[in-house]
């Protein structure tokens, strides 16, 4: 039987991993979870591919990014939190005003503490999320922002588990793979789907047959 510790160590190794719709964040997630289900296959369908209505975007991958405000204070880093950039933003590195900043800055008036989740998927834009206090507090002058980041041909990946039971009949666990440092949105289904998927494996075969899938919210 789990313990509640087995489902809080994995969900602690998930949550600060940047994923999104492609990337190295995914694989990363996908080769943890393997460690708990190693059956588990790794699929990778290429940027361009037609998938009902849907194309595969370019993968986009991140190493850094932050905001350097005229005071020379480093904020909105990427190394705190993944949270703070706009998912697939492109490239960045340019000094500007405050007025100009502002157009690429997200916030939440309603709940001034918090970062919001921001994407971009399908339009070429880059942006940093920030609490609504701090940006509320920034001072007119010269910042420079940085995003290293790139949108290029590759692939998307997603897992698959069929455990089979005594019918062929399936029930289907399906959860995301998509979003970053987020518990409750995504970190517990991934969790949740990967222990029941060694509970599964470990007392099969049971009377229907089980496919874990984990993959991106767009095609899930």
């Amino acid at each position: 039987m789990f313990q509640p510790d087995d489902f809080y160590h994995l969900a602690t190794r998930l949550f600060p991993v940047c994923r999104s719709i492609t990337g190295e964040g995914v694989r990363q997630s996908l080769e943890i979870i393997r460690e708990y289900i190693p059956n588990l296959e790794v699929h990778e369908v290429e940027t361009g591919r037609k998938c009902f209505d849907w194309t595969v975007p370019k993968e986009w991958n991140i190493r850094d990014a932050y905001i350097i405000t005229p005071d020379g204070q480093k904020i909105c880093q990427f190394k705190d939190t993944n949270l703070h950039v706009v998912q697939y933003s492109t490239p960045v590195h340019k000094k500007m005003s405050l007025t100009e900043l502002q157009k690429h800055l997200y916030s939440l008036p309603e709940i001034p503490d918090a970062i919001p989740y921001v994407t971009s998927f399908y339009q070429e834009h880059w942006g940093f999320c920030i609490n609504n206090e701090q940006r509320e507090s920034l001072k007119e002058g010269t910042y420079e922002v940085v995003i290293d980041s790139d949108l290029s041909s590759g692939s998307l990946s997603f897992g698959d588990l069929l455990v089979k039971g005594k019918s062929d009949k399936e029930v289907l666990i399906s959860t995301y793979t998509c979003h970053p440092s987020m518990a409750n949105n995504e970190t517990s289904g991934i969790t949740v789907a990967t222990m029941l998927a060694k509970w599964v494996t470990e007392n099969a075969p049971l009377e229907h047959s089980y496919r874990f899938v984990f993959a991106p919210e767009t095609i899930g």
